[in-house]
C-alpha cells in the first residue's frame, strides 16, 4: 500500500500534518511513532525468535 505513494504523495501528507498538527507537535508525534515502531520490530523479532527456538527443539526429540 505504501509504496504506491511516492515522493509527491508524501510531501503533500507530511504537508497536511504540519497544518493540521502544527510545528510544535510534529517531532513529539515523531518520536511517540518512532518509539512505537522500534517496540513493534522488538516484538516481531522476539517472536520469530522464540518460534525458532520451538522448532529446533522439536526436532532434537
Amino acid at each position: 500500500m505504501l509504496q504506491n505513494i511516492g515522493i509527491p504523495g508524501l510531501i503533500l501528507v507530511l504537508i497536511i500534518a504540519l497544518i493540521i498538527f502544527g510545528p510544535s507537535k510534529l517531532p513529539e508525534i515523531g518520536r511517540s511513532f518512532g518509539s512505537t515502531l522500534r517496540e513493534f520490530k522488538k516484538s516481531t523479532r522476539d517472536l520469530v525468535t522464540d518460534d525458532m527456538n520451538t522448532e529446533t527443539s522439536n526436532k532434537k526429540e
